[in-house]
């Protein structure tokens, strides 16, 4: 391989990276309701994050990040409302 060959690597194929989806708007607004919270309200992600450009998502869009705990403890789900950087 030359030095000024660029080799692509997905992010997500990563053992160590959790599973990211991007919501459906349906899907949101669940999430959203049960919360009793607006998108601002939820931890952010800019969408150049190496894990959202991955998925494509853009900005607004609610994403699940659904970890993998132990066999014990189970799993662990998060969201992040992706903003600008």
């Amino acid at each position: 391989m030359h030095l000024t060959e660029k080799r692509t690597f997905n992010v997500l194929e990563h053992e160590l990276v959790p599973k990211h989806e991007i919501l459906s708007k349906p899907e949101a607004e669940e999430v959203l309701r049960a919360y009793k919270a607006k998108p601002y309200q939820f931890p952010r992600i800019g969408v150049s994050d190496p894990a959202a450009r991955a998925i494509g998502a853009k900005v607004g869009d609610i994403i699940k990040i659904t970890r993998r705990r132990s066999p014990t403890a189970g799993e662990a789900i998060a969201y992040r409302y992706v903003v600008e950087d």
